[in-house]
Parts: C-alpha cells; sequence; structure tokens
C-alpha cells in the first residue's frame, strides 16, 4: 500500500466509503444498454428516454448541476446531471455523495435518462438515474488542456502505450481506429475467398517438425509423448496436404511463431494468411493476388489509394511484372543470368554487399536484390522467376531449369506477398530437402535443418498442379493504415520485459540525476555535487551500484562514475 500514488490512495479511501453507503462498487448485476453515443447521435428525438452506460471521461461540476462525458465503445456523449433531477426526494445522497464526491475520471456508470439539446445545440443526455458499474482504482493517463489550449502529458511514449494498450486504446481514441480496420481487412479477405469458393481450414500449431519456411523455431517439449515439438514457423505443408486430400482451395489466417530479432517490422508472433488452389499457376495468382488487394483495399480505406510515410500507394490492378534478373540488372547493371557461384559471389563484393563461406548462390542473389533493388519498388510490384537455389517448395520455371515459377509481391520497398507454382514432384522436391539440408551444414542459417518425410509421402499420393500464396497480414495493415511499425498494429506487441520501479533513497535519485547530465564523473567531483554528508553518501553511491544502475572504476583519472 506504501508504494500506491496519492491519488491512488485517495481512489481506494472512496472505495470504503462506497461500500459504506450499501452501494457494490463491481455489481454482478445485468445493466441492459439500449443505446450508444453514436445512435443517439444519428437518431436523435428530443425527449426520448435511452439506457447508455461507459467510461466517466470529464466533468464540470456547478454547484447543483454538472456537465459531463460519458466514453463507449463507439464515441462520447454529453451528459447533464442535475441534483433534483436525480434526488427528487430529500435525500440528496446520490448527487451530493456519490457523483460530486466518490466517482473519480475513469469509472464505469450506467445511465438513464432523456435526450434534450442545450443552447448551444449540444446533444445532451439529461441525468435520471445513474449506477456505479466498476470503480477505477488507477487514474488514466489522460491529456492536460492548459488556458492557452496547449496540451500537456500526452500518453504518446511507445513503449508504454504498447505496455498498456488498455489504457492507450481509453485516451487515444483514434488507435482503434487501426484495429477497427484490421479486421475490415481480415473480414473483406476472408470474403473474396469464400466469394470464389475455397474453404477455410484450421492447422497445427505445435507441429513436430517445423517447415514450410527457412526460420529459427520456438521449442517446447511434450511430456506424455516425450517428444520435442515447435511452434509453427509457417503452415504451407499442412495446406498442401489437404490439396493433396481432395480440396480444390483452401486458406488460413495464422498464427506464426519466429525465434528471431525484433524491429518495426518484425514480431516473433505475427499473423499470415496462406492459400493455395488447385489446377492453377503463378501467372493465375498474380491476376489473383491484385484483384484480392484491390478489393481489400477499398474494403478497408474507400479507395485503392493509401498513404504510407511519404509515398501514397495505389493498389489498383494491374502491377507491373519484373523478373528478379531484370531488377538486378537495371539497379547495379550486372546480370546474374547463367553465372556461376562464384562469380556471383565476386560481383557481389564488387558491390560492396557483404558476403561469407556460408552462402550460396541463391543467398548471393537474395543479398544483391535485397541491397540495391527492393527499396526501389514502391508502388506494388510483381518481382518474379526466382532462382532456383532460393526456392526450395517452388516448381521449376517451364522455360528455364535454373529458375523457378515463383513472385513476391513488393510494396514501398517491403515483401508483402509471396507465392508459387508449387512444387508437386515428390523426386525434385527430396532432392531439394537434402539441398537444403547440405546449405545448413555449410553453415547457411536460412536453410532447413528438416525433412518433412511424410510431406514426402503426400506428395507421392500425388498433388494436382497448384499455386500457393503467403501475405503478412501485421505489414499489410501497416500499409492500409499508415503505420511504419509493426507494434503499431498489434494489439499486444512482445515487449522486454518490464523494468521494475528502483528501490533507492531519495538520496541516491538526487545523485542518479547529476549522473544523467554526464556520461562518466569522477567520484570526488559527483560527490561534491551532491552535497550529501559521507554517510549519507555512502548509502546513496551503494544503493546505485547494489542496483546496477551505475559503477565505479579505478582509471588512470582516479575513480569514475558512470551509469550501466
Amino acid at each position: 500500500m506504501s508504494q500506491l500514488s496519492e491519488q491512488e490512495l485517495v481512489r481506494r479511501e472512496k472505495l470504503g466509503k462506497i461500500r459504506e453507503l450499501g452501494i457494490n462498487p463491481y455489481p454482478a448485476d445485468l445493466f441492459e444498454v439500449k443505446n450508444s453515443s453514436k445512435s443517439i447521435k444519428d437518431h436523435f428525438v428530443e425527449g426520448e428516454t435511452v439506457v447508455i452506460a461507459g467510461r466517466l471521461m470529464s466533468r464540470r461540476i456547478q454547484g447543483n448541476a454538472s456537465f459531463a462525458e460519458l466514453q463507449d465503445a463507439e464515441g462520447r456523449i454529453q451528459l447533464y446531471f442535475n441534483r433534483d433531477e436525480i434526488c427528487p426526494g430529500d435525500d440528496k445522497t446520490p448527487y451530493n455523495t456519490v457523483y460530486k464526491k466518490l466517482l473519480d475520471i475513469g469509472d464505469f456508470i450506467g445511465i438513464e435518462g432523456t435526450l434534450f439539446k442545450t443552447k448551444v445545440g449540444e446533444k445532451t443526455v439529461m441525468v435520471k438515474n445513474f449506477t456505479l458499474l466498476s470503480k477505477a482504482l488507477r487514474p488514466l493517463p489522460l491529456p492536460k488542456l492548459d488556458a492557452e489550449g496547449n496540451i500537456h502529458d500526452k500518453f504518446d511514449d511507445p513503449e508504454l502505450r504498447y505496455r498498456q494498450r488498455y489504457a492507450d486504446l481509453v485516451v487515444n481514441p483514434h488507435v482503434k481506429e487501426v484495429f477497427e480496420k484490421r479486421t475490415k481487412l481480415f473480414n473483406a479477405m476472408r470474403k473474396f475467398f469464400n466469394d470464389a469458393g475455397y474453404f477455410e481450414v484450421e492447422t497445427p500449431v505445435l507441429q513436430p517438425i517445423p517447415g514450410g519456411a527457412a526460420a529459427r523455431p520456438f521449442v517446447t517439449h511434450h511430456n506424455a509423448l516425450d517428444i520435442p515439438l515447435y511452434m509453427r514457423i509457417a503452415n504451407e505443408l499442412y495446406l498442401k496436404r489437404l490439396i493433396v486430400g481432395g480440396f480444390d482451395g483452401v486458406y488460413e489466417f495464422s498464427k506464426n511463431f519466429r525465434n528471431e530479432g525484433m524491429d518495426r517490422t518484425h514480431n516473433p508472433e505475427f499473423t499470415a494468411m496462406e492459400i493455395y488452389v488447385a489446377y492453377k499457376d503463378y501467372n493465375w495468382m498474380m491476376d489473383f493476388c491484385e484483384r484480392l488487394l484491390e478489393h481489400c483495399a477499398l474494403a478497408v480505406n474507400g479507395t485503392t489509394k493509401a498513404t504510407f510515410g511519404k509515398h501514397e500507394i495505389d493498389f489498383k490492378a494491374p502491377y507491373p511484372r519484373v523478373t528478379m534478373a531484370e531488377a538486378i540488372k537495371e539497379f547495379t547493371g550486372f546480370d546474374i543470368t547463367g553465372k556461376t557461384e562464384s562469380e556471383i559471389r565476386q560481383a557481389s563484393v564488387n558491390m560492396g554487399i557483404e558476403v561469407d563461406d556460408t552462402m550460396g548462390k541463391g543467398k548471393l542473389i537474395d543479398e544483391i536484390f535485397g541491397e540495391k533493388c527492393e527499396g526501389n519498388y514502391i508502388q506494388p510490384t510483381f518481382i518474379t522467376d526466382y532462382p532456383k537455389e532460393m526456392s526450395p517448395l517452388c516448381k521449376e520455371h517451364r522455360e528455364n531449369p535454373e529458375l523457378t515459377e515463383r513472385f513476391e509481391l513488393m510494396v514501398c520497398g517491403k515483401e508483402i506477398a509471396n507465392a508459387y507454382s508449387e512444387l508437386n514432384d515428390p523426386i525434385d522436391q527430396r532432392e531439394r530437402f537434402e539441398h537444403q539440408l547440405k546449405l545448413a551444414a555449410k553453415g547457411d542459417d536460412e536453410a532447413t535443418e528438416f525433412i518433412d518425410f511424410d510431406f514426402l509421402r503426400a506428395l507421392e499420393y500425388g498433388m494436382p498442379p497448384t499455386s500457393g500464396m503467403g501475405i503478412g497480414m501485421d505489414r499489410l495493415v501497416m500499409f492500409l493504415t499508415n503505420n511504419q511499425s509493426i507494434q503499431e498494429v498489434l494489439f499486444f506487441p512482445q515487449m522486454k520485459p518490464e523494468k521494475k520501479p528502483l528501490a533507492i533513497s531519495e538520496d541516491a535519485k538526487a545523485v542518479l540525476e547529476l549522473l544523467n547530465k554526464s556520461e562518466n564523473i569522477t567520484l570526488n567531483d559527483l560527490k561534491s555535487q551532491s552535497g550529501l554528508s559521507n554517510k549519507k553518501w555512502d548509502k546513496a553511491i551503494k544503493d546505485l551500484t547494489k542496483n546496477k544502475v551505475a559503477k565505479v572504476e579505478k582509471t588512470s583519472d582516479g575513480l569514475i562514475v558512470s551509469k550501466i
């Protein structure tokens, strides 16, 4: 209790007083909401009775009357509390005590009242009865507006917002729009697939072999079976098993997990959509993809155009189609066609690209494209016909055996879709898997280290010609909502463990403030600036070093204190 802020202590005192009045601050009873802030405003009828619920977000108390704002899932509505309307009898406790003294901003309340317009035309609910539905014990991080109209204490620190998304959604209502658009995107894509006659399925999240992509998996252990299991890095091989089983078209929105780095475009848990359609090839899939994304952009934003940073992107079909060889030749002058691994390695070095002995031909080409070409494609563009070494699950190109029938869709220099004419030759597939094992043994960390023998067995039963496509849903949401960071489009992005508040003395905090102003300082200078007595100084510096906030090192210049 001693660690609670003054406001939190006050709210707990109010909680006790509410209970003393015989009011349950967390009632279990149903409160039947009949209206919303939006429906009231859209279909306003003077004098109509309404029942609404939400958070109390502001109050302007003026004696026996008060204006307030209520926020529900659809917006805000003004409330008018009048003591005599709420308390027509002699007992004025509900207004004088409960409303004025014991309620706080952030509390959930239920309201019964009638509608009217103020003198300035504001649509307002005249409160007849109110019910406390949930007492908030922690104050919301609401921004403050001063007399000059300047906003202070905005809740805009990204780390705090992502950690406390629940508070972010309450005090920054515009954030909710991003997630509403996210849901619109999924619904639009699902409708497009369903209307085409394709079947939504579910595949395992825990897999005995991590397949369908080259990535480092999360590993767990199944006690009953006494075997390792891997969290899904992709669902491709399971979906293709279903094509073998007789489905003409299947798709899945899957949560995938990759035990790799995190940055503005990568989260260890992410959402992908994969779709596989029998009797199709990658040319058909390109047509399908551009029609799909045009449809989704319209559904989400009402237009095919979307702003992303300084760029305006247009998802209207059709999109340009450029082979990987053409792209590399255009931006580097080097033609990869027919070149050996050593020639491509030397060309990479000449371009200033870092290479090492673990890189095979495919990885070298991928590095060249990533470094020199990728960022140039702002408008949606299909990059096609990848070298075979880069695509172990993809069908050999019908005209060039060194290539595969694959495309990636690039937008603003980022890949958002990846598709193949799927490899359905089980002998060729086995050889590709074995080649991947050799690359992995050589040290290529993007080569798969597993052969899925059950998948090979499925192919041996026969899989029809098939085209498949994967789309990174989080990245697509970023493009459609103009967000540069993947954390903005995930409700709860993965974060580093939250640092616990430092259990240090006030003197130690004062010394830390001095240390913040300088990268390092001599021990004697820091002690002198602190103005502390010897006893207090010793305790303060021990607090900082014990809590690993600062360190003291012996140097030629004497004892130096620096932050850790």
